[in-house]
C-alpha cells in the first residue's frame, strides 16, 4: 500500500513535450524577470537618464567653448556706419571663439550633489520595481508547481479509483457485491478525469502567465524546478527585521530623497548670491573679413569717432570681459523657492518614517504567514497519512463485506483532498518564505 501513501511527487512534472525548453529555478526566474520585465526596464531607463543628469551637472562647472559666426549688412547712406548709427559699419564680420565660465560654479556644488542624490533615488526605485515584480513571479512560479502537484495527485487518485473498480468487478463476479457497487465506483472516476483535464489547463495557463515575464518574446515552453519539498529554514523575527531594514530599497529611496531635497534647499539659496561670468573672445570683429586690412581704412571702425584713416589695421585679436550680476529684488521669488524646497525636505523626512513603518509591517506580516504555514505542515502530513490508512482499511473492510462502496469512495475523496491540502500548504509556505526573503534582500 506504499503507493497509496505517496503524494505522487514523481508525477508532479507536466507531461513531457517534444521541446520542453529550459529548466528554470526560482532564482533564475527572478533574474529573467528583472531583465525582461517592463517595469524594471522602465526603471532602468530612469536610472540611465539620472546618470546623464549627473554628468551634465558635473560638466556644468567647466568652461565652455563655442564658435560665434555673424555677418551684419547695413543699408549704406554715404556714412561709415550706414543707416543704423549703432553699427560699426556697412559690413561687419564676426568670427570668434568664445570661452565662457561661470566662476562661482567652481565653489558651488549643490547642483552636482543634487544630481548624484537623484541618481541614487532612481537606482533605489529600480530595486523597488524589481522587488515588486518578485511578488508576481513568485506567485506564478508556485502556481505552476501547485497545479502540477494537483495533476499528479489526480492521476494517483485515478489509479486508486481504477483499482477499486477492479475490486468491485471481482466482487460482483464472485457474487459478493451488487452491480450498483460498480456504478458507485465508476462515477468518481469520470469526475477525476475531468479534474485532471482542468489541472493540466491550469498548469498551461500558469506557465503562460509566468512565461510573458521571463522571455523577450512569448514563450511557454519551459519547466520549473520543483522545490516544494526541499527543506528551508525560517530565520528569527529579529534577523528578518534587521536584514529588511538594512537592505530595503524603499528606505534607500526615502533616505536619498531627503538628501536630494536638502540639496534642493541649497540650490534654491543660490538665488541670493551674485553670479560672476567670465568670457574670453578671440577672432575677428571688423568691417573686412581679413586678419589684417592692407588698404586704407578707419583707425577704429567706430562711426561716432572722427573720420580719420590709417594705411592698415589688425583685425584678429582678443577681448576679455567679466560680468557680475547682483540680485537686488525679485518680489520674493527666491524666498518662495527656498521655502518650497524646505517643505519638500520635510515631506521627504515624513515619507521616510512612513517607509520605515511600512517595511516593518510588511516583514512582520510575511514572517507571521511563513511561520503559520510552516506550523501546519506536520499536521497536513499527518492528515494525509491518516487518510491513506483510512482508505487502506476501508478497502479491506469492503472486501470483507463490512463496509459499503460509498465508504470507499468517501475515503478516496478524503485522501485526494488531503494530498492537495499538503501540496497547497507546501506552496503557501514557499510563497511566504520567498516573500520574506525578498523583503530581507536574501533572494
Amino acid at each position: 500500500m506504499a503507493g497509496l501513501v505517496s503524494t505522487g511527487l514523481a508525477l508532479a512534472q507536466a507531461p513531457a513535450t517534444p521541446n520542453p525548453g529550459p529548466t528554470i529555478t526560482l532564482a533564475g526566474a527572478l533574474q529573467r524577470a528583472r531583465q525582461y520585465g517592463g517595469l524594471t526596464q522602465s526603471a532602468n531607463l530612469t536610472v540611465l537618464q539620472a546618470a546623464e543628469d549627473r554628468f551634465q551637472a558635473q560638466k556644468a562647472n567647466l568652461p565652455t567653448l563655442s564658435a560665434f559666426n555673424q555677418y551684419i549688412n547695413t543699408q549704406g547712406d554715404g556714412t561709415p556706419s550706414g543707416v543704423f548709427v549703432a553699427n560699426d559699419g556697412v559690413h561687419v564680420y564676426n568670427e570668434q571663439a568664445v570661452i565662457h565660465e561661470e566662476a562661482l560654479m567652481l565653489v558651488r556644488h549643490g547642483e552636482l550633489r543634487r544630481a548624484e542624490a537623484a541618481e541614487a533615488v532612481a537606482k533605489a526605485k529600480l530595486e523597488v520595481a524589481a522587488r515588486g515584480l518578485n511578488a508576481t513571479v513568485i506567485q506564478n512560479y508556485y502556481a505552476i508547481l501547485s497545479a502540477q502537484h494537483h495533476a499528479a495527485n489526480t492521476q494517483q487518485s485515478i489509479m486508486e479509483a481504477q483499482r477499486f473498480i477492479d475490486i468491485t468487478t471481482r466482487q460482483e463476479k464472485a457474487g459478493e457485491a451488487a452491480r450498483v457497487d460498480i456504478i458507485k465506483a465508476r462515477l468518481p472516476l469520470q469526475q477525476l478525469q475531468r479534474d485532471l483535464q482542468d489541472a493540466q489547463v491550469t498548469v498551461e495557463k500558469a506557465k503562460i502567465a509566468l512565461g510573458v515575464l521571463l522571455f523577450p518574446d512569448y514563450n511557454a515552453e519551459f519547466t520549473v524546478t520543483d522545490d516544494l519539498n526541499r527543506p528551508a529554514m525560517l530565520p528569527t523575527a529579529a534577523e528578518a527585521q534587521s536584514q529588511a531594514t538594512a537592505t530595503s530599497p524603499d528606505l534607500k529611496v526615502a533616505s536619498a530623497s531627503i538628501q536630494e531635497a536638502g540639496y534642493d534647499v541649497q540650490v534654491a539659496k543660490y538665488g541670493y548670491l551674485p553670479s560672476l561670468g567670465i568670457d574670453l573672445f578671440y577672432g575677428i570683429d571688423a568691417n573686412q573679413f581679413a586678419i589684417k586690412t592692407e588698404h586704407s581704412t578707419q583707425a577704429t571702425g567706430r562711426s561716432t569717432l572722427p573720420n580719420y584713416q590709417v594705411k592698415a589695421r589688425q583685425n584678429l585679436g582678443y577681448v576679455a570681459q567679466a560680468t557680475l550680476n547682483i540680485p537686488v529684488w525679485n518680489w520674493g521669488t527666491t524666498r518662495s523657492k527656498v521655502k518650497q524646497a524646505e517643505q519638500r525636505k520635510d515631506q521627504a523626512q515624513a515619507d521616510l518614517k512612513i517607509a520605515q513603518k511600512t517595511v516593518e509591517s510588511a516583514v512582520a506580516g510575511a514572517y507571521a504567514e511563513a511561520r503559520g504555514a510552516m506550523a501546519q505542515l506536520d499536521s497536513l502530513r499527518q492528515t494525509m497519512d491518516l487518510a491513506a490508512e483510512n482508505l487502506r482499511l476501508t478497502i479491506i473492510r469492503y472486501q470483507a463485506g463490512e463496509a459499503a462502496a460509498l465508504e470507499v469512495v468517501d475515503a478516496q475523496n478524503t485522501l485526494a483532498a488531503a494530498r492537495n491540502g499538503l501540496d497547497d500548504g507546501l506552496a503557501r509556505y514557499r510563497i511566504a518564505l520567498a516573500t520574506l526573503e525578498t523583503l530581507t534582500g536574501t533572494l
